[in-house]
């Protein structure tokens, strides 16, 4: 299910993971072949999506306090 979310028709086009360009030093910039030094937001027609270019987002961290009892699924007054 994973694969299908990365690899949609509907990506939101944008230069930074597109095939014609290559992120410069700084992170926040593109070389596009076709447009030259352009912004990682922006986008053009020629945009092809290239889904080994897309970074996922980082999983959610995990807040609070848990113990093994939380994930049990007996009752937790039973030993």
């Amino acid at each position: 299910m994973k694969l299908k979310k990365l690899l949609r028709k509907d990506i939101e086009p944008r230069c930074i993971y597109c095939a014609h360009g290559s992120p410069l030093a700084d992170g926040q910039r593109i070389a596009c072949r076709r447009r030259g030094v352009v912004d990682g937001a922006d986008h053009c027609r020629a945009f092809r999506y290239d889904p080994l270019r897309r970074i996922p987002p980082k999983p959610a961290a995990i807040r609070g306090h848990f113990t093994d009892a939380d994930f049990s699924l007996g009752d937790p007054h039973e030993k």
